[in-house]
C-alpha cells in the first residue's frame, strides 16, 4: 500500500501529539493536573470522556489514508490503485461490499420498493424483491428474526469478552503504576473509593464494546440502519461522517485560538489606541451576519475550486482541501466572541500587584504577558474551547444542510440531512438516514456539553471557591 497524507489527516494527528504532550506536562504540575483530576471524578464527565474517546479512535482510524495495491497479472511490478481508503474502510470492508441498489429499511431483507418480477409461474407481478447481499445466507426469510437475536447474542458475548480482555490490560496497568495488587485495585474501583470514577470509566466502555461486538456480528449480514438511494449502508455513512465533524470543531479552535488570544490580551493590556483598533476589528467583524460571511466565502471557494480543478490528484483530495477551507472561514468569523472575554479578564489583570511588580523591575511588556498574563488567562481558552466544540458540529451540519458546507462527496451529518429532505417526502417515508444522523451527532454533542460543564466547574476560579 502507498500512504496518502490528506492536510486534515496530518492536523489531525498533529493535534493529538500536542494533546499528549499537554497531558504528560499537565501530569508533572499538581496546578494543572488536579482541575482534570476534578472533572474525571464525576460519572457524568467520565462517560463522556469515554463517549469521546471512542468518536476519536473512529476518526483517526479513518485519517490513515492510503492506496491499496492491485495484484499483478506477472507478479513483479506492484501497482496501485488510485482509490484513496482508510483503516476505517478496511475494518468496515463488508459493509462497503454489500451494496444494495437502492432503499432497503433497517434490517430488512426485501428492497424498500416494488418492482417487476416474474414469479414461479412465470407471470410478471409487482412486489418487493430480495436483497443482493442482507439476508442472503438465510434459507428461508422467515428465520430472519431468529439468526438476528441469534448473531445479537453471539456478538454481546464477544463484546462481553473484549470488554474483559480490556479491563484487565487497564488494571494490570494501574497496579504496576500505583504498585498495588490487583485485587486491591479491584475492590477500590468495585466500592469507588478511587479519586477518579473507574466504575463509570468501565460500565461506559462495557457498553460501548458490547455494541460494538453486536454490530461487527450483525453488519456483514444485515443492514443495521438501512441503506440511501443509491444502495449505500447508513451505519458507513454514519460512522465515517464522525471524523468530519471532529475536524470541524477542533481544527477551527485551533483557527481561532490566536486571533482570540493576541487581540484579547493586547487590547486589555496595552490600552489606548491598540484597545480600540481591536475593538473597532472585532466590533465590525461582528456586525456582519456570520451566515451570509460563511456563504460568501464558501462560494468563492467553490469558484476557485471549480477554476482549478485540474491541480487536484482526487476527488478526496479536493473534498479535503474544502474541509479545511472550512475550517478556516468558521475559526476566523468566530474568534471575537473569546476576544472580547480575554479582554475584560486582562484588564483586571493588569492592574493586579505582581503586574506592577513585573513593570517595576523593568520586564519587557511581552514578557510580563507570556509570563504572567496568559498563564492566568488559560482556564478562559479551555472553558471556551471545549463550549465551542458543540456549537461548531452542529454549525457543520446547519451549513451542509445550506449546501455551502463540506463537498457533498465526503461523508457528513450534515450532507445526510440534508439528503434526507426528498426522503421524508416521499411515500412512505424514508426515516433512517436523517434518524441515524440525528443520533450520532446527538450523542457527540451531548458527551461534548456535560464535558464541556465539567471543565467549566474545574477550571473557573470562582466555581471552584464556590466549591
Amino acid at each position: 500500500m502507498s500512504f496518502v497524507f490528506l492536510i486534515t489527516d496530518v492536523l489531525l494527528f498533529l493535534l493529538i501529539a500536542i494533546l499528549l504532550v499537554y497531558g504528560i506536562y499537565a501530569l508533572r504540575h499538581e496546578h494543572l493536573f488536579r482541575p482534570w483530576k476534578q472533572v474525571v471524578s464525576k460519572p457524568f464527565s467520565m462517560c463522556a470522556v469515554v463517549v469521546l474517546s471512542f468518536y476519536f479512535l473512529i476518526a483517526i482510524l479513518d485519517s490513515v489514508h492510503f492506496h491499496p495495491t492491485i495484484e499483478s497479472s506477472s507478479g513483479e511490478d506492484v501497482q496501485h490503485s488510485a482509490r484513496i481508503t482508510s483503516v476505517l474502510d478496511l475494518v468496515l470492508g463488508s459493509i462497503i461490499a454489500g451494496t444494495e441498489k437502492t432503499y432497503s429499511a433497517p434490517f430488512s431483507i426485501y428492497a424498500f420498493t416494488k418492482e417487476t418480477l416474474v414469479n414461479e409461474d412465470g407471470y410478471m407481478v409487482r412486489d418487493y424483491p430480495r436483497l443482493r447481499h442482507a439476508g442472503s445466507h438465510l434459507p428461508e426469510p422467515a428465520s430472519r428474526l431468529d439468526d438476528i437475536l441469534n448473531r445479537s447474542v453471539v456478538g454481546v458475548g464477544k463484546g462481553i469478552i473484549g470488554w474483559i480482555f480490556f479491563c484487565a490490560i487497564i488494571i494490570f496497568m494501574m497496579s504496576r503504576i500505583q504498585k498495588l495488587a490487583i485485587r486491591g485495585i479491584v475492590k477500590k474501583i468495585i466500592r469507588g473509593q478511587s479519586s477518579v470514577s473507574w466504575r463509570t470509566f468501565f460500565l461506559s466502555l462495557g457498553i460501548i464494546c458490547v455494541l460494538v461486538g453486536m454490530g461487527l456480528q450483525l453488519c456483514p449480514h444485515y443492514h443495521v440502519l438501512g441503506t440511501d438511494q443509491v444502495g449505500n449502508d447508513i451505519l458507513y455513512q454514519a460512522l465515517k461522517s464522525a471524523r468530519t465533524g471532529l475536524i470541524i470543531g477542533t481544527l477551527t479552535t485551533l483557527v481561532m485560538l490566536p486571533f482570540a488570544v493576541i487581540f484579547g490580551v493586547s487590547a486589555g493590556y496595552f490600552g489606548g489606541w491598540v484597545d480600540d483598533s481591536i475593538q473597532y476589528m472585532y466590533t465590525t467583524l461582528s456586525s456582519i451576519p456570520s451566515v451570509l460571511l460563511i456563504a460568501a466565502s464558501a462560494l468563492m471557494l467553490d469558484v476557485y475550486l471549480a477554476n482549478n480543478s485540474e491541480t487536484f490528484v482526487s476527488v478526496t483530495a479536493r473534498a479535503d482541501l474544502r474541509l479545511l477551507c472550512l475550517c478556516l472561514i468558521l475559526g476566523v468569523t468566530t474568534w471575537t466572541g473569546l476576544c472580547r472575554y480575554l479582554r475584560a479578564e486582562t484588564l483586571k489583570l493588569r492592574e493586579s500587584a505582581y503586574i506592577d511588580a513585573s513593570r517595576a523591575f523593568g520586564a519587557v511588556p511581552w514578557t510580563t504577558i507570556w509570563k504572567h498574563v496568559v498563564p492566568n488567562v488559560m482556564h478562559i481558552v479551555t472553558i471556551s474551547m471545549v463550549l465551542d466544540f458543540s456549537g461548531l458540529v452542529l454549525a457543520e451540519a446547519a451549513l451542509s444542510y445550506l449546501n455551502i458546507g463540506v463537498d457533498p462527496s465526503m461523508e457528513s451529518w450534515g450532507n445526510m440531512i440534508n439528503g434526507a429532505r426528498l426522503e421524508l417526502a416521499r411515500e412512505p417515508i424514508v426515516w433512517w438516514s436523517l434518524f441515524a444522523a440525528f443520533i450520532f451527532m446527538f450523542i457527540l454533542v451531548l458527551a461534548a456539553n456535560i464535558f464541556a460543564d465539567a471543565v467549566r466547574d474545574a477550571f473557573d476560579p470562582r466555581l471552584r471557591e464556590l466549591n
